[in-house]
């Protein structure tokens, strides 16, 4: 039992010391480029997903291993570390780090939550809405943390009124019963009886009151310890909550930025497929923005079904007078927005340089005009999104945000410098390190599998897949990285599969996009878990739900994801990429078309 214990609380370090020693014989007996290749890609997976080392820590192995086995010269490795997709990183963060500073986020999120109503299905679907939003352009982390606080006082504002409302019905209740008594107490015996008959159902009675109140002693916040009400009221509170985490994912699926597997997928593909230049910021919202619309309207409707149930007439009842609850609800809202004040200069700019350079981007090649990357011609290739990113990141540190003063020792206030929208020490606290080595390391991890040859022999080994339909083949792919992603982080997901996908695509003669971008997009379907991925756990944190909650709900939106993929797969994406024919800027070209 001991023993046991000993091996429970040093389980990380037996894992480590185990995995490195019972594949040892791999490279050891095999003697090959591809087999020390392959060893390194196995511990790398093993602790990426079991989270034994810190993944950044993990993402370093491959710089570690790769000149010790003779793969790759170490500066060689090192230059792996750092690409253009970091560049584009630091440019999305200094947006990112000025709009959070100046409150940008919470006036855009509030103002669209005040547009669509405080119906709570409306008010459900203007979260959602606003959330996606800002999860295009933030990370899906920050903006689950930024949303949560006022989608946690709205909700309680929403119970609040409710109660509200219930003792006012029972007080009309009461101050009816005590006249009634006072006209005639034989009357009052007979009335009494048959509204308790009439009213059974309805809420506020004294009937539903008892209800209520045995429900209270079952129903509380795993958390707070606080009680609910009712079960619907407990219900509502589940409904935000996953609407909130699931909507700041589905956002950022919508941009190249958005989230980090957008980007390593995008740097990957580039890097493997540099004649291509088909994947830019216009053409990855062109294609994602259907999915992400219609994958947050379907989640919306199973959320609202399966937690509070569609009521269509009350949903759309036109020109009724709002309830105490719709009011109150309305007016916490409004509250929290007349709390930002006027908007303020330094929220104009950093508005003003948040369209410029979505707009930048969207202009630089969207394929189907010419862009305003044909004025460096002379040099095709060099300008891409990164560059756009370092101008608005450079400014943000130039323009001014407000004057800084002193007092002189006759006491005179005067200014003598000025402070920018950022500085470099908001930058650095913003600036996610981990990420950025850990995609590092995935990228030294792929430049090393092609080094090699293990790109090669995957290729060929996986080759006898092509006598299968190329849909079944898309379809388990999507499902393989759906059911990965709940485990293992997302950025660790797409760098695994990577050197696996793109060689199987080649080994089939079938385009490369065709099975890597529904994969990379299921690859953000982590819905099931609360360690799924970080906006899930903020909400978990809460206390309102359960796993078998997040389970539930979670396995729906998965299922409806992987749908909503395979259908854009066939549809808009299959007329944006042409994926019925092999492409030329893929190994193997013979200019033939697939049957």
């Amino acid at each position: 039992m001991k023993l046991l214990n000993y091996a429970l609380v040093y389980r990380r370090f037996l894992l480590v010391a185990l995995s490195v020693l019972l594949l040892l014989p791999l490279p050891l007996i095999v003697r090959s480029k591809e087999a020390e290749c392959a060893y390194v890609l196995f511990v790398v997976a093993i602790f990426w997903i079991t989270e034994a080392l810190p993944l950044s820590i993990t993402a370093l192995l491959p710089g570690l291993m790769f000149p010790m086995f003779g793969i790759m010269p170490s500066t060689h490795v090192a230059s792996s570390y750092f690409k253009d997709f970091h560049l584009l990183l630091i440019g999305v963060i200094c947006l990112a780090t000025s709009i959070e500073k100046w409150n940008l986020h919470k006036r855009i999120a509030l103002r669209m939550v005040m547009m669509v109503g405080v119906n709570p299905a409306w008010l459900t679907l203007g979260f959602m809405s606003s959330t996606a939003f800002l999860s295009m352009w933030l990370s899906n982390t920050s903006t689950a943390a930024m949303v949560m606080p006022i989608v946690e006082a709205v909700a309680q504002q929403i119970i609040n009124a409710e109660a509200e409302a219930e003792a006012t019905q029972m007080t009309y209740f009461n101050e009816s019963a005590a006249h009634g008594l006072e006209v005639d107490e034989t009357d009052i015996g007979q009335e009494t009886n048959e509204r308790k008959e009439k009213t059974k159902p309805v809420p506020g009675s004294s009937n539903d009151a008892g209800k209520i109140s045995s429900k209270v002693e079952t129903e509380k916040n795993s958390v707070t310890g606080a009680k609910y009400r009712s079960k619907r009221d407990h219900m509502l509170c589940k409904l935000m909550c996953l609407s909130i985490a699931y909507s700041s994912t589905i956002g950022g699926l919508t941009t190249l930025t958005g989230t980090s597997t957008n980007l390593i997928f995008s740097e990957h593909f580039n890097t493997r497929y540099p004649d291509c230049r088909c994947l830019n910021f216009g053409s990855w919202f062109l294609f994602s923005f259907p999915v992400a619309i219609i994958l947050l309207l379907l989640s919306w409707i199973w959320l609202q079904w399966l937690f509070l149930g569609f009521n269509f007439k009350e949903m759309f009842k036109c020109g009724k007078t709002k309830t105490l609850k719709e009011k109150s609800c309305a007016e916490v809202i409004k509250q929290e927005y007349e709390k930002l004040g006027p908007i303020r200069y330094q929220e104009i700019v950093t508005l003003v340089i948040f369209v410029i350079m979505a707009l930048l981007w969207f202009s630089r090649d969207p394929g189907f005009v010419t862009g305003w990357s044909v004025l460096f011609s002379e040099y095709p290739g060099y300008v891409t999104d990164s560059t756009v990113a370092l101008v608005a990141g450079l400014l943000f540190f130039l323009i001014p945000a407000k004057k800084l003063t002193k007092t002189t020792s006759s006491g005179e206030t005067v200014a003598f410098d000025y402070s920018a929208l950022i500085t470099w020490k908001e930058f650095q606290s913003f600036m996610p390190w981990d990420i950025a080595i850990l995609v590092g390391g995935g990228f030294a991890l792929a430049d090393g599998c092609q080094e090699s040859g293990l790109s090669s022999w995957i290729g060929n080994k996986l080759s006898p897949l092509g006598s299968l339909p190329v849909w079944l083949i898309i379809l388990i792919s999507c499902l393989m990285v759906t059911s990965l992603t709940e485990v293992a982080s997302n950025p660790a997901t797409i760098t695994i599969l990577f050197p696996i996908l793109s060689p199987l695509a080649e080994a089939i003669h079938v385009n490369p996009l065709y099975i890597m971008l529904p994969s990379t997009l299921c690859t953000s379907f982590a819905f099931l878990l609360p360690v799924a991925n970080p906006p899930n756990a903020i909400v978990f944190s809460y206390g309102h739900l359960k796993v078998i909650d997040m389970i539930k709900a979670g396995l729906g939106v998965n299922i409806l994801g992987v749908a909503v993929v395979m259908l854009g797969v066939f549809t808009w994406m299959d007329s944006m990429f042409n994926f019925t024919e092999y492409p030329s800027w893929a190994p193997g070209f013979v200019n033939q078309t697939m049957p």
